[in-house]
């Protein structure tokens, strides 16, 4: 499966499938949580919540793959991502895009 950021896939020719989207509720583990909270005390890059954000960004990533090979895509364009926090320590993480599919 392609992905691409931009908003057309220069140089083919392509149909529109129509809208894509794969997402996931990530949470660390309780412990983890307390260990990062303490971080914030002492500031620096919390290492367990920057793992749980590229773990949820891969398996949103994967699911909206999946779905546009549903559809009988080629690639997906206007891949985006968006996250929001959920609770403490719980994050959504959401991929979306355009399915195509090439023709000639």
């Amino acid at each position: 499966m392609i992905l691409t950021t931009t908003e057309t896939f220069p140089g083919r020719t392509y149909e529109v499938l129509g809208i894509v989207k794969g997402s996931t509720v990530q949470t660390v583990n309780a412990v983890r949580d307390i260990g990062a909270s303490l971080k914030t005390l002492v500031g620096g890059e919390v290492i367990k919540y920057n793992e749980l954000m590229n773990t949820a960004r891969a398996l949103a990533t994967k699911r909206m793959c999946e779905e546009a090979e549903e559809m009988g895509a080629d690639a997906v364009i206007c891949v985006r991502y968006s996250s929001a926090s959920i609770m403490q320590g719980a994050a959504e993480v959401m991929a979306y895009g355009t399915a195509i599919v090439f023709t000639a």
